[in-house]
């Protein structure tokens, strides 16, 4: 098994409670193929979402930093049978990506810009890249996650072939996190191999990602709370969805 094949693996067992299904449905709800064909999966890691959205009839660029993971959902992408563009760039940097009718940074990849700058450049950029009445949807850590739960690790996970101790760490900048991750990874010969992983994330009170939109010129911003199921007493993630 390659390096990128490793990895892939082991971003989609830490990835594997997620519900994509349920964040497709929310996309779809809101821009249906009637009124929305051009769409970009900003983050879209090994390409689940991506493959998702291509399946259901949309015409979809996959965007991400990580030339590994663009490869891996590559092969996902023809696996599955779909036509899809991936590129290979940061959001707060995306160009290229022009009159789309759709755009989704899909789960909390948003939090890992340091700056409320490379924020508000993402925007801007995802403004100008929509069509007319162009739709923006993403999600984003909320407050109580980084301050409260994040800081309660360490988190552990163990199956038949991946195990991994997930230490996490308060950062300087205030709501921010450091993810420390060590992955023992079972080989075909049984053997276990060793993987690190180290990330940063920042959030933001929910208000400040609204003010920011408005700001860039967005018409219309949705907040919701309960698109992968019943809301609980402490929001741990924020479901954003903002229209040109």
């Amino acid at each position: 098994m390659s390096s990128y094949e490793q990895f892939a693996y082991i971003y989609d067992s830490l990835m594997s409670d997620i519900p994509y299904n349920k964040y497709a449905e929310w996309v779809q709800q809101n821009a249906p193929l009637a009124t929305s064909k051009k769409l970009v999966d900003i983050g879209c890691g090994t390409g689940v979402l991506s493959t998702l959205f291509a399946k259901a009839g949309y015409e979809v660029i996959g965007v991400d930093l990580s030339d590994s993971m663009l490869t891996v959902a590559q092969n996902r992408s023809f696996e599955n049978g779909t036509d899809i563009t991936f590129i290979c760039q940061s959001m707060a940097e995306i160009e290229g990506v022009d009159e789309v009718d759709v755009a989704v940074i899909a789960i909390d990849s948003l939090n890992y810009l340091e700056t409320l700058e490379e924020i508000e450049q993402t925007f801007q950029r995802l403004f100008a890249a929509l069509n007319p009445n162009g739709q923006l949807f993403f999600d984003v850590h909320s407050l109580y996650k980084m301050d409260v739960i994040y800081p309660n690790g360490p988190f552990t996970f163990e199956d038949d072939q991946v195990a991994y101790l997930w230490h996490t760490e308060s950062g300087e900048e205030e709501h921010s996190i450091y993810h420390d991750i060590t992955f023992f990874v079972r080989d075909e010969s049984g053997y276990y191999e060793r993987f690190e992983e180290s990330h940063y994330q920042r959030s933001y009170p929910i208000e400040t990602f609204i003010s920011l939109l408005e700001k860039v010129g967005f018409s219309t911003v949705n907040v919701r709370d309960d698109i992968f199921g019943n809301p609980t007493e402490e929001v741990d993630r924020w479901f954003i969805h903002a229209v040109k």
